[in-house]
């Protein structure tokens, strides 16, 4: 059974191409409303679930956040094979950054991972919306990711790396 995003009440939020924008917890600026520090959000739901969801082949779409989530279960596949290689935190974090700088791609470019989970942007505006948002959340699952593939000590955490290796939905990382 695919572990669900339990932000499945969208009223009132925000949506580019389809996309609910989730307040997160951040201190990255971006467009992003910023949620509660003590409250669960997206991105902790993502890396809460990913060990278990990432064994999935089917995600049955249940609400709008669930795109969200299978976009943060591969971003994290992604980040996991980057930090693969990686013996050291410092090494990691270089990694990380790097593929934060990389350009993110929105629904209808060459490079989006899944063409057919969120509409075509609408316009130019919608389309820099949805991407600054998937930067900013990209951004923020990275440094958490981190503090979890990562033992205090700053070497790596074998029971975390270990899931680079798994293809989410049959989609390879690259």
């Amino acid at each position: 059974m695919v572990y669900h995003s339990t932000f499945v009440d969208d009223e009132g939020v925000t949506k580019a191409c389809g996309c609910p924008l989730l307040p997160i917890k951040s201190h990255i600026r971006g467009p992003a409303p910023v949620s509660d520090q003590a409250t669960t959000d997206i991105i902790d739901e993502a890396i809460t679930f990913f060990r278990a969801n990432v064994f999935f082949k089917n995600f049955d779409i249940q609400s709008s956040a669930d795109k969200l989530l299978i976009y943060l279960t591969f971003y994290i596949n992604v980040a996991l094979k980057r930090l693969e290689g990686c013996r050291t935190l410092a090494e990691g974090t270089k990694a990380v950054i790097n593929l934060g700088l990389e350009d993110v791609p929105v629904p209808g470019e060459s490079g989006f991972p899944f063409p057919g989970l969120f509409p075509l942007p609408g316009s130019k505006q919608e389309a820099e919306l949805l991407r600054n948002y998937l930067k900013q959340i990209r951004e923020e699952t990275s440094g958490r990711l981190l503090s979890v593939a990562y033992r205090p000590n700053g070497t790596p955490n074998k029971w975390w790396l270990a899931f680079a290796k798994r293809k989410f939905i049959n989609t390879i990382a690259l």
